[in-house]
């Protein structure tokens, strides 16, 4: 059974970092690009960043380039999104999931809330 456990949300000023973490289970996770989506309120959800199998290839949208780094531990089967200069339009709840263009299990899990706020 395919699962996402997401960790790391938080209440955070303008201008400020957290680091958020996903531990995948229940498909091959060495072997799986995996990525980072979230959520705001009223708006659909987007694809932040992806990171391949190896971790070498990454992509970013436009609007956190520069800004977010997504990293991987495959002995950890944890996906990482390291977030930057944080404003409030980063502000939404954020999945994971496996796959490079868009999500490739119809799962997910419970997201963890980013709130950016002064």
């Amino acid at each position: 059974q395919v699962q996402f456990v997401e960790s790391g949300g938080d209440l955070v000023h303008p201008g400020g970092s957290l680091k958020l973490s996903c531990a995948a289970s229940g498909f091959t996770f060495r072997v799986t690009a995996m990525g980072w989506y979230r959520q705001a309120p009223g708006k659909e959800r987007e694809l932040v960043a992806v990171i391949d199998a190896t971790g070498y290839l990454r992509n970013y949208g436009d609007s956190v380039k520069g800004r977010f780094a997504i990293s991987r531990s495959s002995v950890k089967e944890t996906v990482y999104l390291e977030m930057n200069s944080l404003n409030s339009e980063d502000t939404a709840v954020y999945y994971c999931n496996a796959g490079w263009a868009r999500p490739v299990f119809n799962s997910w899990g419970q997201g963890t809330q980013v709130t950016v706020s002064s």
